[in-house]
This record gives C-alpha cells, structure tokens and sequence, in this order.
C-alpha cells in the first residue's frame, strides 16, 4: 500500500516495533516520511530508532494529525476506537459499516497507505497498529471525548465494577454465570458484539429504553441520572447497556453503540473531498477568458497606482510608529480617507508595501514611517514588473493584514505594521485556494461556500478550535481570494491567465494533491475537469489511485518546489519565478501610459488612461485628484496653482506645461486663474522673525490687519510696510493663505523661498522576513542526505564489538592506550577493515563510531566514517580507544 503496502511481508516476520517497520522501508519510503513530516529531521537523527522515538512524540503527532485530511483523521480515529492490533477488515468495517460502502472501499486503501507513509500507523494489514500517542490522542475518554462519539470498552467500564455486579448482569441478559470477572467481562463482550443476539436482546427492550439509546449512540455517549432512575434506565442499567461511569453517571458501552451504528465508527464518513463548485462563468460565447484578464489587468494596474499614492503620502516622512509598533488606529483613518478605501483595504495595501520593502520604520528617534530607497528602485521598473514585485511580496508573506483591528490573546488591539500578525498558515492556504481555483474551468469564479468546506475537508478543525469554532484557514482562504482580486491575479473572482501561471504547471491545473497530505485526490470540480468519485483500489492494501491525480506518496518529481515554507507553503523564490511568468502575460494586457490630458472649460482636466510618470507628478502638483476610474479626473483650484508656484513654477511655466500636454485648447477660465493666483502670489512676503509679514502696498497690511481672522496671529504694524506677528512663519503663511491671500516665505537675504516637497528615505532595508510555522519541507538533495546518514547510523548502531559478542565491553567507549590505539588503526589502514572507536569532540561530547581507516600520519586518522557516511579526519589524541569489529558486521 503505497510505499510501505508489502513492510513486514518480505521478511521472515511482521515487524514487532515501528523502528523495525522504518527499517523495512526503502530510501524513499524514508524520503516520504521526512518530506510528510519536516520536524522529524530538526536535527537529523542518528538512527532510525531515534527517528521512531521522535515520530512518536506528542508534538510530532499532533502536527501530523493536524495535517490529515478529514478522511484520513476518520480513519485514524476508528483505528483508535478498534482493537490494537486490528486487522484491515475490522477497520474497514468501523469505516463502511455492516452494509458496506463502495466510496469507503475505494478510498480506504489510499488513507491507510498515508498513515502508513506518515509513521502514523505501522504494521502489516493483518495488524495495523496506530502509534501509541496518536492513540492516546484520539481514542474516547471523559476528559477528552472521541470525534467519534463512541465511549469505552465494556472492560474499560466495568474495570472498577464489582464481581457480583458484573455477574448480575450477565443473569439480566440471560447469560450463564462466570467463576471469575474476566471471563464474566468476555462473555459480555461477545454478546454486544454478535449482530444477531445482540438484535435479539434490543427486540425485547421498552420502547423508552430504546428512545434513551437514540440520544446516547452518536454521542456523547453519557448521562446522568438520579438515585432512582426511571423504568427504562434501570432496564437499560440492569443489563449493562449502560454502565456506570460515575455515581450519577452512566455510559453506552462502545460494543453496543457500534451495534446500534450498524457497525460504523462516523456519522458521516468523508471519503470524498467536497466539489468546489462554479458560482457563475464571465467568460465569453467562445468560452476564452478575456473578459477575466481584462478586468484583473485593470486591477492590476490600480494596484500598483494606489501603492504608489500611499507611498506619495508619506513621501516627505508617514505617520509615527507606535511605541509597541505599528501603526496607529487614527493613522490609518487617515491613510484609508487619503487613499479613498475602507480601513481593511488601506490595511492591506499598507502591510504589503511593508512585505515588498517599499516603506519601514526610519530608525530616528522620533521613529515615523517612510519609503525605502527600493521604492526608487520600484518606480524605475516596467509596469508589469512592479507588480510582479508585489505579487512575489504577497504570495509567500505570513502577516496576515486581515487581523488588523482584532485583538490578540492578551485583549490587545493588533494594529497594521505591528507585532503579532504573522500566520504560518497563510502561504499554504493562499497557495491552495489559487490551486482549487486553477481546478475550475477557465473564466469560471468558484462558490465560497463549497471552495471553504473543500479546505475544511482538506484540514479538519481539531481540539479547541473546533470546540471554539474558530476556523482560522477559513478566514485566510476569504482574505486570500479578497486579496488576490485586489491584486488583479483574479478578475471577477475567476483565476486570470497570468494568475494560473504563478502556479506551478501541476497546480495550474488543479491536478497537485492536498498540500502537506500527499492524499491521492483530485480537484473536484462540477464542470468539465475531473470530478469526484473516480477512485479505484487495486486490493485491500493497494495503492489508491485517482483520474488525473498525482502519485500517492506526494507531489511527483518538479511539483514540490525548492525550500517550501512550511508544509504545503511557498517559497520566496518559486514566488519570485512564478511572478516573472505572471508578469510576462500580463505585460500586454496593460494600457499604454498616455501623455495628454483633455483640459475643460469647468476648470478640470480628464486624463484619458494612466498618465507617464512626469506628466503625472507635475499634474498632481498643480491639480487636485477629483476622481478616479477609467479616466482620472483632475481639478484646478487656486490653492492648487499656488502650490504649484510654491514648488519654484512660474505662471508662464505653467502656461507652456499645460498647452504642450493637452489635446484640447488651455480654456481662458484656467489662463484667468493661472495668471491671477500668480499676480497675487508673492505679493505679501514672511519672513523669520519671530515672524514678519511685508508688503509695498500699506492698504493691503491695513486690510490684514482690520481682518477678525487675523486675530489669532497678533500682529502688529512695524512699518508701513511691515507687520510682526508673535507666530512662526509657517504658521503665519497658512493663515494668510487661510484669509485668501498668497503670501510667499522669503529668506533672510529677501529672496522667495522656494518650497519643494522633501523626499524622505528610510536607510536600506530588508523585507521581513516570512515565519513559517513549522520547519521548511526539505528539498530532495536534504532528503538524500539525511536518508543516507541515517542509514549509516542505524548501521553503525547495530554493529557489533568483538568484546560485546563475547560478552565484554557493555557498550561503553572502547578505552585502549595511545600506542595501542595507533598501532590498531594503523593495521586497520593497511589492511582496508573497519574498527569501532570512542571519540571526544572540541566540545567534550563523546561518541562512537566505525570507521574505515584510510591513511594514518602527523597525529592524525583519515578514515571512511560509516555513522556519518563521510570521510573525515580524526586527531589520534581525541580517541579514546579502538575495538575490532565483529566478523559478521559490515
């Protein structure tokens, strides 16, 4: 089955222990196992009995149950409920029941083989064993009721009881009497066991007792019930279809609610992953997806323009950071009002700048936010390019921008930028919702609903999130397709072409298993790809194969990517690849910047298509943003005209600006405008003193001064010419301009200072970096590595000394004199045999190893290393001693 169907059948017995099963295995039998389960090869383990120890620790297991999908955890479940050792028939009975399931059959074989390839089960089908923690974990307790439902054993429940109880029952249920309890508990046993007496037995029930079974068989399986309990219950207890679990608790013995199941361990049996179906198609009569393309390359192109105006916002210096970092709740307001989107969505944009490394705190002392010097980097790249950069920030990030405005564990609000919002799991699920989205037919948008129950499927809630409810992959994979459409890798919902090629080409056709699973499933879709129920298996023990599905041992060679974060994550380079394909089909479906705008008589200009960087910088200096859309409509104002003076421009600079970029005449209302804020600009001039207001015309101070709103500036008349005020410049300068004046700052040489806007850069920063979580899934030149040195580990390890074989030696360091010592080595090195020697490290750790003397001078040994499978060089010194190895060994 899979790759260990046949461990324990080559050899001359089935395997007692699970290092004797891992032993069984072949090298990519082993290979499974550590792609499965990364952790197991934090460190490396010596030998395969330390790989059996560590795969049966309670926070592997967990880990890997966690990553089961639904029907295999139900398989390990009803392994956990059945005896221990329990033949294939028995477990496929607790999973398809006395009536059989044609589903179940055909999928079992590929649930085992994965539970099997995991570690998680051992043995031969004529005694599948589950690990002993996976057991613990799974199998019915009170403290920790079983997904199954079923409670204990009737040995289990009647542990406690008295012989003379125990021997009443089995009076009540017509059953002759034991002389001991064991076999009392035995008889009882196989009376809940046997379909027809146990049928007999019910036919005789009250029809109440049979109503008090109803409540109890899907579980829980207890009840309480009073010093007197009702007619049924004293029927139901006098025959041990309820045994007492605690003074006024009773319990429905696993037997006999199996019996009432039909046989069934689950309610409902999952063999089948849920179809994700379409919600509706956009694409065109012809079936060709361009309306999709069209609508994400639109999108995609906002993305990129909102990224920038954000970073336009905080061009001369953004919002301060928080004292426990982030960013603040009132910043982001103002950053969602400036960017016209609600909070979630100014969030987003926010946290993938950050992930991009296009802003970062600046590190002053008065720590704010501010673009990187890779944001002028950014702006220099083709358009397709920059978002290619966003898109490999996105697809492998683990902050999770959606948490924003929750609170943390502690009752903290989480804020955008801060600590606390990376999710391991975000990689994976974001990967596998484009994955399942790639499975539908092209142009075609999924239903939620179905695309969350298939990844519930595929990764069950377990423990307290399930008892909570809190689905975390399922608000991921609602972010991920939130994201992905503001992105533009999706267009109305549906994946786009350059979308699918961020996948791998397995992936982009939704034909890559269950990341993380290995599970040999296909991506149901209803349409015309592959659908459900297409799984055949070859025996009992067979490998269980699917149409269009990949092998059963996991993605097939060039599926599984380099360096994955996580299990089932992606990785920054296979990122960085898949983005260079997107961003190569995405290239042509983006407009052409444009280098006109169209001018109108209302005082406004309409911009065509996206505007070429000069002409939109020098644009958004001189004009307003009004809205946005297709075509972005600019409005001139004159405070806008006077910034645009304020930045160094003079009205015939503007004049000739606007009259080279327009395909329509300069309308005389914005000449009057241009040419009257220009009259007036500079009129009045401010300068440093505490503050200073002068002007050649005394009426217009006069009028400053009579002015109510100027109160506020208290100024005073030096001059005729001149005013003082007890405010700052910059503060004098707005109020002028607030009064409807156009005063100009002015430097102490009496020369117009010009303001332009300073670029404010953070030094060179690196992207945060992803944490994943949990060990990175091992490429295949790790996997051969470690194969290989725990093979000559487990080899080393059961080597044998000749003093051991002869009863000497008891397993400690070999301890020889110096002379000794190089003389056994020496001979070892002349006659190409092994020896067992006992080394101390630098560090003072000591070790045994066997090597294969090569070369023996300057006080040092050049052997072949058999625990390490390597050559390596020993100083003479650091041994302790040499033993001869047995003659039968290596």
């Amino acid at each position: 089955m899979g790759t260990e169907g046949n461990e324990g059948k080559g050899g001359t017995s089935a395997p007692r222990t699970l290092a004797e099963a891992l032993r069984a295995r072949g090298d990519e039998g082993l290979a499974v196992l550590l792609r499965a389960r990364p952790d197991l090869l934090v460190p490396v383990p010596g030998d395969l009995t330390q790989l059996a120890t560590r795969a049966g620790t309670r926070a592997s297991v967990v880990r890997a149950l966690e990553r089961l999908d639904r029907f295999s955890l139900q398989t390990a479940e009803a392994l956990a409920v059945a005896p221990d050792p329990a033949p294939y028939p028995v477990l496929l009975g607790l999973m398809a029941g006395d009536e059989g399931d044609p589903a179940i059959e055909a999928a079992l074989p590929g649930a085992v083989a994965l539970l099997r390839d995991q570690a998680l089960v051992w043995g031969d089908d004529e005694r599948l064993r589950l690990v002993r923690t996976a057991r613990e974990l799974l199998a019915p307790s009170p403290q920790h009721p079983s997904p199954t439902g079923l409670g204990p054993t009737v040995a289990e429940a009647t542990s406690g009881m008295s012989p003379t109880r125990i021997q009443e029952i089995l009076a009540a249920v017509g059953l002759p009497t034991t002389h001991d309890p064991v076999s009392a508990v035995a008889a009882l046993t196989e009376l809940f066991t046997d379909r027809e007496r146990m049928a007999a037995l019910l036919d005789g029930a009250p029809t109440d007792a049979l109503g008090v079974l109803d409540r109890l068989v899907w579980g829980p399986p207890y009840g309480e019930v009073t010093p007197n309990p009702a007619p049924p219950v004293r029927w139901l207890r006098d025959r041990g279809l309820l045994l007492p679990a605690t003074a006024r608790t009773v319990v429905l013995p696993r037997e006999a609610a199996l019996h009432l199941r039909g046989g069934r361990a689950h309610r409902v049996p999952e063999p089948v992953p849920p179809v994700v179906a379409p919600a509706r198609s956009v694409a065109t009569a012809e079936g060709r997806p361009q309306v999709v393309d069209s609508a994400a390359a639109g999108q995609a192109y906002t993305a990129l323009a909102t990224v920038e105006e954000l970073l336009r916002e905080w061009h001369e210096g953004g919002p301060p950071v928080l004292r426990s970092g982030g960013l603040a709740v009132r910043d982001l307001k103002r950053t969602a009002a400036a960017l016209d989107v609600p909070e979630p969505v100014a969030a987003f944009w926010v946290e993938l700048a950050y992930a991009a490394g296009l802003v970062a705190p600046d590190g002053e002392a008065d720590e704010r936010y501010a673009p990187t010097p890779a944001y002028d980097e950014w702006l220099d790249l083709p358009t397709a390019e920059r978002w290619a950069r966003l898109v490999a920030a996105w697809l492998p990030a683990t902050r999770t921008p959606g948490l924003v405005g929750g609170q943390d564990t502690k009752g903290r609000t989480l804020s955008a930028l801060g600590p606390d919002l990376d999710r391991g799991a975000a990689p994976e699920v974001r990967r596998r919702v484009l994955t399942l989205l790639a499975g539908l037919p092209a142009g075609t948008s999924p239903d939620p609903d179905t695309l969350l129950a298939r990844l519930r499927w595929e990764r069950p809630l377990r423990g307290s999130a399930a008892a909570a409810g809190t689905d975390l992959r399922a608000r991921l994979a609602t972010w991920a397709l939130a994201e992905a459409e503001l992105l533009g890798i999706t267009g109305r919902g549906a994946l786009s072409s350059p979308g699918r090629a961020l996948l791998t080409p397995a992936q982009a056709y939704g034909d890559a298993p269950a990341p993380g699973t290995g599970t040999p499933h296909a991506t149901p879709v209803a349409g015309p790809a592959t659908t459900a129920g297409d799984t055949a298996a070859s025996s009992p023990a067979g490998t269980a194969t699917t149409t269009g599905a990949a092998p059963a041992d996991g993605p097939a060679a060039g599926a599984e990517p380099r360096g994955r974060l996580g299990d089932g994550g992606i990785s920054v380079t296979e990122a960085a690849e898949g983005a260079a394909r997107a961003a190569a089909l995405l290239a042509p479906l983006l407009p052409e910047p444009v280098d006109h705008v169209l001018l109108q008589a209302d005082l406004t200009a309409v911009a065509p298509g996206p505007l070429r960087r000069p002409l939109a910088e020098t644009l958004s200096v001189l004009a307003d943003v009004e809205s946005k859309g297709g075509a972005t409509v600019y409005r001139f104002t004159p405070a806008s005209v006077r910034r645009a003076l304020d930045a160094g421009q003079a009205a015939a600079d503007l004049h000739a600006f606007l009259a080279a970029h327009s395909r329509t005449p300069v309308p005389q209302p914005l000449a009057y405008l241009i040419d009257d804020v220009a009259r007036r600009h500079g009129h009045l001039r401010v300068g440093a003193a505490s503050a200073y207001v002068r002007c050649d015309d005394d009426a217009v101070l006069g009028e400053i001064l009579a002015d109510k709103r100027s109160a506020s500036l208290r100024l005073r008349r030096l001059a005729p010419t001149v005013l003082a005020a007890q405010a700052d410049p910059a503060a004098l300068l707005e109020g002028l301009r607030a009064m409807g004046f156009a005063p100009a700052a002015e430097s102490a040489e009496g020369d117009v200072l010009v303001t332009r806007a300073h670029a404010r850069r953070t030094p060179p920063r690196t992207p945060p970096a992803p944490v994943p979580d949990g060990p990175p899934v091992p490429d295949a030149t790790l996997l051969g590595a470690a194969v290989r040195a725990i093979r000559a580990g487990d080899q080393a390890a059961a080597v044998v000394r000749k003093e051991e074989s002869s009863g000497h030696g008891g397993g400690d360091l070999p301890r020889t004199s110096a002379a000794e010592t190089l003389a056994t080595v020496q001979a070892a090195a002349m006659t190409g045999s092994a020896v067992w020697i006992g080394y101390v490290n630098a560090d003072g750790a000591a070790s045994q190893r066997v090597i294969a003397p090569v070369r023996v001078e300057g006080g040092f040994v050049t052997a072949y290393d058999h625990t390490a499978d390597e050559v390596r060089t020993y100083p003479l010194h650091r041994i302790t001693g040499v033993a001869e190895v047995a003659d039968d060994q290596l």
